[in-house]
């Protein structure tokens, strides 16, 4: 077994490395950038190296390091450089052992045009399509009509639905294709694409496998992956629900039978598309793709396995065989992994980084985080706070569990999809087991993915926080003069005094009625409502954030140059909803536009969000330029009406 481990990743998934590392007696050296200085991983680890902006991309940094501290292996974790055959190549020809596949079997299975190539030689289905070489955009789209719509254009390289378009018009398709492929190119430096007929009701379901340098290959069953927003997962499972041991059976086969004939070492997953219009049957998967790596979803399998994926990874890396043999591995129970994300449902999922100022599990649960109360969520990376696992004897047991645990859990700061994700685990047919990958697009409304009213309780609940904050700081000692306190004092009864608040970001003015049973505090323009009792109240500085029910409401104190959203929509002014990069700008100075049309895109936390014109009129005041870093609120550009004079 290795002495070191060099762990070049990030967050919670270092987090896990190193115990993995820990428990098997390994020092465990961690990397980070400037943005990740002081983060959980770097406190847990032995000793942290810090290597620049680009660390989790630097191929030569990292060996460079791992040489220079005497690493006996380097651990990619997921994402990043753990997918990257050149980066393997580098390890080995350093002396240092890659805990992952070679470099050979990387790029037999990397590419999806060369990885379906490869399933059709040893008999596994794939879904029709072109898969081919040829990537003039006329042939392309040629191809698109000739395979029928809808189509969908994959990222030939890559995964997480980066680069993954859906068309269903012929009229969309340039745009389309053009989006696909350039979130590709930034995202895994390859704007190859392909084009496969999309199929109507798909369930995603995995096949865990793990290999050793003795040729050995087994798999530790399924998972089901279909609950997902743009390709990207948000609730995985296993067993998948309604799937018949022969059909888990046959995929099973397909998925060793593909480890094999690559030489495949370490864990990794073969994915499939169930055509489930057609039943589960024999004739309804298809292969989708390889992913030479672990899965962010890996604890679903640990926990019906009782297995420990990272130490198994570590373990052949190190030319040891697989711990047992296919017929030792059993599963017992079920369980299922909820991820809890920074980002905003309410307002097209946009990334919400930040300071986290609380946060805190609930229920028996399994928690994943690379994150503690006080640290933040970066704008550089990946949104995600932490993953929760339950298990359970069953199905029913474990997502009760798990439903269990999202209720009691509190996070403020970001704005988090905690709401969102309670109400999937509680759609009826999310329950049965029954959907498809189509279904969270489909059913946005119905899961409080879209904008919703104001938590008028919520509000007055956090007004009224503020408003006692703020009163203790105007106390002042009672030997002072009664009639030199703001507090509107009145001797001909109840007080009423207004004030204002941020909530939301959106100026609100309140009352505040002081009489002899207390203080009650009520919108100024006579909206109703009582501040609710079933809520958590956490102060931070001079905010107070209100989560009920999964939501965050944010009070905070009115400044007089606050402004709320309706003026800047007004305004026709664009600006970055979240910090990120802008990677496209579609307008010139002077443009005219109409109103919906996309002006430029930033790209935040692994997604692409698209700025469009309010209304119509001419662009002016253009400043940024593609490739800039943007913060939250910076100005892009400003859409001035056309019967408005343009200013000098």
């Amino acid at each position: 077994m290795f002495a070191s481990a060099l762990i070049a990743n990030r967050g919670e998934i270092a987090c896990r490395v190193i115990r993995a590392a820990r428990k098997l007696g390994l020092r465990a050296i961690a990397i980070c950038s400037p943005a990740d200085r002081g983060a959980l991983f770097t406190r847990l680890a032995d000793e942290t190296h810090e290597l620049g902006d680009g660390a989790y991309l630097d191929i030569a940094g990292v060996v460079a390091l791992a040489r220079k501290v005497g690493a006996d292996c380097v651990h990619p974790g997921y994402g990043f450089l753990a997918e990257n055959a050149d980066f393997a190549d580098a390890c080995v020809a350093a002396n240092v052992a890659f805990v992952g596949p070679s470099g050979a079997a990387m790029r037999a299975i990397g590419l999806k045009h060369s990885a379906k190539a490869l399933m059709q030689k040893i008999g596994a289905p794939v879904v029709s399509g072109y898969h081919g070489d040829n990537q003039t955009p006329k042939f392309l789209k040629e191809k698109a009509y000739e395979i029928g719509y809808p189509v969908v254009i994959k990222a030939v390289a890559g995964g997480g639905g980066r680069g993954m378009r859906r068309v269903d018009a012929h009229a969309a398709f340039d745009d389309a294709l053009d989006s696909a492929t350039r979130e590709a190119t930034v995202a895994f430096g390859d704007g190859r694409v392909l084009i496969e007929k999309y199929i109507a009701a798909p369930r995603h379901v995995e096949i865990q496998i793990v290999g050793d340098r003795q040729g050995n290959v087994v798999h530790l069953f399924e998972r089901d992956c279909s609950a997902q927003r743009r390709h990207q997962k948000i609730v995985e499972a296993s067993p998948a629900p309604g799937l018949p041991e022969a059909t888990l059976g046959a995929m099973a086969g397909v998925a060793v039978a593909a480890a094999k004939a690559v030489g495949y070492v370490g864990a990794g997953t073969v994915e499939f598309i169930l055509d489930s219009s057609r039943g589960l049957g024999l004739d309804s998967f298809y292969f989708l793709e390889m992913n030479a790596r672990l899965q962010v979803e890996h604890p679903v399998t640990e926990e019906v396995t009782g297995l420990d994926l990272v130490e198994w990874q570590f373990r052949v890396a190190a030319g040891e065989p697989l711990p047992c043999g296919q017929d030792e591995i059993r599963r017992v129970g079920a369980a299922i992994e909820a991820r809890l994300c920074a980002e905003d449902p309410e307002n097209g999922f946009l990334p919400s980084p930040g300071e986290i100022v609380a946060l805190s599990f609930g229920g028996d649960v399994r928690v994943e985080t690379g994150v503690e109360a006080g640290d933040a969520v970066s704008a550089l990376y990946d949104s995600m706070i932490a993953k929760l696992i339950a298990k359970g004897e069953t199905r029913a047991e474990a997502l009760d569990n798990l439903k269990h645990a999202l209720a009691e859990t509190v996070v403020a700061g970001p704005k988090t999809n905690l709401a969102f994700l309670r109400a999937l685990l509680a759609a009826p047919k999310f329950s049965r087991g029954a959907i498809d990958a189509g279904f969270v697009d489909a059913h946005l409304s119905d899961l409080g993915a879209t904008r919703q009213p104001l938590d008028v309780e919520a509000a007055l609940a956090g007004a009224s926080a503020l408003r006692r904050r703020q009163r203790r700081e105007q106390e002042r000692p009672a030997t002072r003069d009664p009639w030199d306190r703001a507090d509107a004092f009145d001797l001909l009864g109840p007080r009423r005094v207004g004030f204002e608040a941020l909530v939301e970001g959106n100026r609100e003015r309140f009352v505040a009625t002081t009489a002899p049973g207390g203080e009650e505090i009520q919108f100024a323009d006579g909206r109703a409502g009582q501040a609710m009792q079933d809520c958590t109240i956490v102060e931070a500085r001079d905010v107070v954030y209100v989560l009920r029910g999964g939501r965050q409401t944010r009070v905070a104190p009115s400044r007089p140059h606050d402004a709320g959203e309706e003026s800047e929509a007004r305004s026709g002014d664009v600006i970055a909803p979240m910090h990120g990069r802008l990677i496209a700008v579609d307008v010139a100075d002077g443009a005219e536009v109409k109103k919906g049309q996309r002006v430029a895109v930033v790209e935040a936390m692994k997604m692409e969000h698209a700025l469009h014109a309010p209304f119509d009129g001419r662009v002016a005041d253009l400043s940024a330029r593609a490739g800039d870093g943007v913060e939250q609120g910076t100005l892009i550009l400003r859409v001035v009406a056309s019967s408005e004079p343009q200013s000098d």
